[in-house]
């Protein structure tokens, strides 16, 4: 016959949380790699050793990285969340009874302690401490790229000028903060930008997606072995502060772990002369396009008609004229070359080569360097360095699509450098758990009943 359940209410109940989270559960794996020794020591000077015990800094990590890993944007959703399922709470070490914090005290300890003490920092580099421990970060390539994620700032609402930022009634922290870097010359911030956000106006506006937008780029160094992030930089979507963050992260990167990678692959924004050269003062090869704007000619003969003669430091027109340098533009890292009016003149090809009184080149100061970088173009090396760079690319794939981050939640730069390095260090932990699993035998035999 049909049979029918019925609610039996029980005085006292056999349960053990541990028996109901499977073994191969991904909150499982990530417990065993996680360690936090190393965030209770930076963080225990920043609390008093006097007053009542507060919440574990721990417990309220674990609940962010729980957001991030499962897309969880809302943290009072996800607050909501842990309290509910029973891997959340095994993973917080909340038991069945545990309270969960409250929302509003990560924003509390977000801007207090957390922020003074850079932890989502010193998280992300444990982690890759421990990928590169693992034998996941060979250092022979890296890669590097920018991925652009959209403000917590409307579109329709924007002002043109800081003036009238300055002016506003009441002024958030994203506010203070822009303001206060701005006053302090700050060169990511500019007072001269197209659009300023009123309420994130360190948020750059783009227009990359088409439709314009305000938001912050999320650069990422990556290992191209296995895809490890090195090291994570947030900067104003513009396409100058990339050029910047790199610099940065590669400068980070070998005082922290001591990495340095023998060559580094990028899309072309990144082969400008001046950066090509820094990279190769470094012993570090650029598998990098050039930025070469030498064929804008409109029409004109390009700078590849001409000879140049480096024991004379002149070129050679089709017409066998002289151009002579004259000037080093110290304000834009160019020399120029120039022919006299009288030989221009005269020239029978004078309308297909200048349409002024005379033709003049101009030539960047690392040409050398840019010459060296293109000879490597048709290399297999190179080629290979290029497909291996679409690695980055799945990364910001991956983090768009699986953990839903396309919008920021905190505003100001130093809110997205905090929401940046929490992806890339959940993204990370899942690619070691992956690729060097913890051990069988460490996992207890547990029944999934």
């Amino acid at each position: 016959m049909m049979g029918h359940q019925s609610a039996q209410d029980q005085l006292f109940y056999s349960f053990r949380l541990e028996d109901h989270i499977p073994g191969d559960h991904l909150l499982r794996k990530l417990d065993l790699v996680l360690n936090f020794d190393r965030v209770r020591s930076v963080l225990s000077g920043h609390y008093s050793s006097t007053g009542r015990p507060s919440i574990d800094p721990e417990l309220m990590l674990r609940i962010l990285l729980i957001g991030y890993v499962y897309g969880i944007r809302s943290e009072r959703q996800l607050c909501s969340e842990v309290h509910l399922n029973l891997a959340y709470r095994w993973f917080c070490r909340l038991g069945l009874e545990g309270a969960v914090p409250d929302h509003s005290t990560f924003s509390k300890n977000r801007y207090g302690r957390f922020r003074e003490s850079d932890i989502y920092r010193v998280l992300f580099e444990d982690v890759v401490g421990q990928c590169c421990s693992a034998g996941l970060v060979s250092c022979e390539g890296f890669a590097v790229d920018g991925s652009l994620i959209g403000s917590d700032a409307g579109r329709t609402r924007r002002v043109e000028s800081v003036d009238a930022i300055r002016g506003g009634e009441t002024k958030t922290r994203a506010v203070r903060e822009y303001l206060e870097a701005l006053d302090a010359g700050n060169p990511v911030h500019r007072s001269d930008a197209r659009y300023l956000s009123p309420t994130d106006p360190a948020a750059a506006w783009n227009v990359k997606e088409g439709r314009g937008k305000f938001g912050y780029f999320n650069n990422y160094l990556i290992d191209t072995d296995h895809a490890v992030i090195v090291d994570v930089e947030a900067t104003p979507a513009r396409l100058a502060q990339e050029i910047i963050a790199t610099k940065a992260m590669l400068e980070r990167v070998e005082e922290t772990h001591h990495l340095r990678p023998e060559r580094l692959a990028a899309d072309k924004a990144y082969g400008t002369g001046p950066f090509l050269g820094w990279l190769s003062k470094r012993k570090i090869i650029p598998h990098i396009p050039v930025l070469d704007r030498q064929h804008q000619t409109d029409g004109l003969l390009s700078r590849e008609a001409f000879t140049f003669d480096p024991d004379r430091n002149h070129y050679i027109c089709p017409q066998n004229k002289i151009l002579k340098h004259r000037t080093a533009r110290m304000d834009s890292p160019i020399h120029i070359y120039r022919a006299t009016a009288g030989d221009c003149k005269s020239c029978p090809i004078h309308q297909q080569c200048t349409r002024g009184t005379q033709r003049s080149l101009s030539v960047p100061f690392d040409e050398s360097t840019r010459q060296e970088v293109m000879a490597l173009q048709n290399t297999e090396a190179f080629q290979h360095s290029r497909r291996l760079r679409k690695k980055v690319e799945m990364l910001f794939a991956h983090m768009k699509q699986q953990f839903r981050f396309t919008r920021l939640k905190l505003r100001g730069l130093a809110g997205a450098a905090e929401e940046f390095l929490l992806v890339a260090t959940v993204q990370n932990l899942r690619r070691l758990v992956r690729l060097r699993p913890p051990a069988i035998a460490e996992l207890p035999c547990l029944s999934t009943t």
